[in-house]
């Protein structure tokens, strides 16, 4: 597959991430537990792609092939906000 494609995909999984978290935020009344703790999850995921997408593109960039870039753990994509 080539990388142009797996960007699409990663960025169509951004799209439907954000849609999902839009409605969330959206809702009216508030949330419920178990809907704070998805939003918390969405945020994370996002993250993730977001990071991954900028790896591909960076290797891409550098002649590398972006099929070698990975999802990072949580805890290293949510530590760069720091």
């Amino acid at each position: 597959m080539d990388h142009m494609h797996d960007d699409e995909q990663i960025l169509e999984n951004i799209g439907a991430l954000v849609e999902e978290e839009r409605a969330l935020r959206q809702r009216t009344g508030g949330l419920l537990p178990e809907e704070r703790s998805r939003l918390a999850e969405l945020e994370v995921q996002l993250d993730q792609c977001w990071d991954l997408l900028r790896q591909r593109r960076a290797k891409a960039e550098f002649g590398e092939d972006p099929n070698t870039a990975t999802v990072r753990p949580a805890a290293e994509v949510e530590n760069y906000r720091s």
